[in-house]
């Protein structure tokens, strides 16, 4: 039986819920990212209650633990 390697996506586009501003970032596969600095209004940007991560909350692919179906590390 063949086994299928997933492909876990690394870019992902994050959106500032205050402005609306959109940056294509490279995510860690390493280290959750809890904090990120939106650069279009300066605001920190934090998960939402139950998110893992900026990713899993304000980005466009979740983080790559998420994407393989496991738990984040935080």
């Amino acid at each position: 039986m063949e086994t299928q390697k997933q492909t876990i996506d690394l870019s992902s586009t994050l959106t500032c819920p205050e402005c609306g501003h959109r940056e294509e970032e490279v995510m860690p596969t390493d280290a959750c990212q809890w904090f990120y600095d939106c650069k279009g209004c300066g605001a920190l940007l934090k998960p939402k209650a139950g998110d893992c991560c900026v990713y899993c909350s304000y980005g466009s692919v979740p983080c790559p633990p998420m994407q393989a179906g496991g738990e984040c590390c935080g």
